[in-house]
């Protein structure tokens, strides 16, 4: 039986991207199953966060994030527009969130559905690869829901259709996320058992195999 693993993810993490591509190949290398589950960042979760936190914060993000993705040689940059609409001088956070909601929505639609890291994975891409400016306009998102097998106009209508439901998943997502013993994103969950950061895949299947895990055979 394959190992299950919880990760929870926001897409307005640059480490909750560029997590993803050892994400897949763990689950391509090895016997285990990994449901993303998708919260809401901390400057929606946790009001006043970047108010509260040090400066240097959102400064230090921004270099290290850009280091990891050249280290990994990963395709990067930083989404255009921002998911998270935020003066980013005063770092007042908008009452209004239409592209945070809409796509942490459609991430639990898919989480439903049992296939959100391959959804996640694709819209990622788009946001963050550096290969779309307007990410929110045109079909750059149908084309990459619809190449991972989702029709994004019928996943659109039924979250418009019942927002409450897919609300409970994410509010689901955000108090398992809680209760695993981490705040921060990305956060693998196993037995338990949080691992946070993209940089702690290695030690997650460490653990994994301490539990049984095997490589998927050829």
């Amino acid at each position: 039986m394959a190992l299950a693993v919880d990760l929870f993810f926001s897409f307005r993490s640059p480490y909750s991207y560029l997590a993803l591509p050892k994400t897949l190949q763990m689950v391509s290398d090895y016997d285990v199953e990994v449901t993303l589950r998708p919260v809401y960042p901390l400057a929606v979760r946790v009001p006043g966060f970047f108010k509260k936190t040090n400066p240097q914060f959102a400064r230090y993000v921004v270099l290290d994030s850009r280091r990891v993705a050249e280290h990994e040689n990963i395709p990067f940059r930083f989404p255009r527009p921002d998911p998270i609409v935020q003066d980013m001088t005063t770092l007042d956070v908008a009452a209004h969130q239409p592209y945070i909601h809409r796509l942490t929505r459609l991430g639990a639609a898919a989480q439903l559905e049992g296939r959100s890291l391959v959804f996640t994975s694709a819209i990622s891409r788009v946001l963050w690869d550096g290969s779309v400016k307007g990410w929110n306009e045109g079909d750059h998102l149908a084309q990459a829901a619809d190449a991972s097998g989702f029709d994004l106009a019928a996943m659109d209508a039924a979250v418009a259709a019942d927002p409450d439901r897919y609300e409970a998943v994410i509010k689901g997502n955000e108090d398992a996320h809680a209760a695993s013993g981490h705040w921060g994103v990305p956060t693998f969950v196993f037995a338990g058992e949080p691992f946070f950061g993209q940089d702690r895949i290695d030690l997650l299947i460490w653990r994994m195999e301490s539990k049984g895990l095997t490589r998927r055979s050829a």
